[in-house]
């Protein structure tokens, strides 16, 4: 039995997320699935590094499966590039040690929010950015920023009202950057809850408003998720890379 990585980028506008869903066409894994056990003539099914919400996109996503078929690596990569959609690419299709995992060995991962924040229209990035004109203190996002940095209880953080495992996570870091018209959060961590990015983002953008104070966002650890601020819009956020 082999073991395969890929590498994979998508446009998830109009996909219904990563995981798989009975009966539906429009999801990542679901694609996946069915043009490898089309290409393989077997039964495939796919890990990913971890699961992206409906409409959230993914420049550096990684997933693994198994197989017998003895088809090289390279004609896998080629038949794949030829079957899907064009807003699903495959950079690199490639034999792995079978201990590989592509969820379960994942160190670290990085994501990236842009937001679009002026009022001259947004036209040809706007299904990656999520429009906010509003001024917005970045110096006191900074500031809230780093202190939602560290081993948290991140459970304020979780869109899952039944999450039955550890919310305790590691966000090592959250950079915070303007760039031209758009403001870039980048968040590195060794795990994600569900959300949470999404949630962390309108959390610091509340901030920003002056709706909350930097200070007070310590008083979310541990915490309901009612406690923290909205869900940002998915089409701002962008998975940009997962480490091994």
């Amino acid at each position: 039995m082999r073991n395969l990585r890929l590498d994979i980028c998508y446009d998830g506008t109009r996909y219904r997320g990563w995981q798989r869903l009975p009966g539906r066409e429009d999801t990542i894994q679901g694609k996946l699935e069915t043009a490898l056990s089309r290409i393989l003539s077997e039964s495939i099914e796919i890990t990913g590094s971890g699961r992206t919400d409906a409409g959230v996109h993914a420049k550096g996503q990684v997933a693994n499966f198994h197989c017998e078929s003895t088809m090289p690596a390279g004609e896998i990569l080629s038949q794949l590039r030829r079957y899907l959609p064009e807003d699903i690419g495959i950079y690199s299709c490639k034999d792995v040690s079978n201990r590989f995992h592509a969820r379960l060995n994942a160190r670290e991962k990085t994501y990236l929010y842009r937001i679009w924040n002026s009022d001259a229209p947004c036209v040809f990035d706007r299904r990656y950015v999520a429009v906010m004109p509003e001024g917005l203190d970045l110096d006191a996002m900074e500031r809230a920023a780093g202190l939602l940095c560290g081993e948290h209880d991140f459970s304020a953080f979780c869109g899952n009202p039944k999450m039955k495992k550890s919310t305790v996570r590691f966000l090592r870091c959250i950079e915070i950057h303007r760039q031209g018209a758009e403001i870039h959060l980048r968040f590195t961590g060794n795990g994600f809850l569900y959300n949470m990015v999404r949630i962390l983002t309108g959390t610091l953008i509340e901030v920003g408003r002056g709706v909350r104070t930097p200070e007070s966002v310590t008083q979310l650890f541990g915490g309901k998720r009612a406690q923290a601020g909205f869900l940002a819009p998915a089409q701002g956020l962008c998975l940009e890379e997962v480490f091994y």
